[in-house]
């Protein structure tokens, strides 16, 4: 049986995403991403990952409503989700009450910050 936990990146910037996938790959992760929230919350559905990178500010489909969205699925709603944000940190710490984020990164951030809270939430 596999115990590789599974991540989906929901981020538009396509930098982040190769950096990331690579990055969590070394850490034995499996990676999905997906450049929008729409994607994202059809890849999320799909893929059933045990935890969801989430950008806020994407075109489409914003990190806000993804989250909305990903909480309204009964086999997703419980999926820890690790906010990320170059702006608008007051709001997220409302969702961490309202929409049971695991978690809020600023961009730019240290991929090892990054590694070690993943692994914090996943309790690895």
């Amino acid at each position: 049986m596999n115990n590789q936990k599974k991540i989906l990146i929901i981020d538009d910037e396509e930098d982040i995403q190769k950096l990331l996938k690579i990055r969590l790959e070394q850490e034995g992760f499996i990676v999905i991403t997906a450049s929008d929230g729409e994607k994202g919350v059809k890849f999320a559905e799909l893929e059933m990952p045990d935890l969801i990178l989430l950008d806020i500010m994407m075109p489409i489909v914003d990190g806000y409503s993804c989250l909305k969205e990903i909480r309204r699925i009964q086999k997703i709603k419980d999926t820890h989700v690790l906010m990320m944000s170059g702006k608008e940190e007051e709001k997220v710490r409302d969702l961490f009450a309202f929409q049971k984020i695991s978690g809020y990164l600023e961009k730019p951030f240290e991929l090892d910050n990054l590694i070690a809270k993943i692994k914090e939430i996943l309790k690895i």
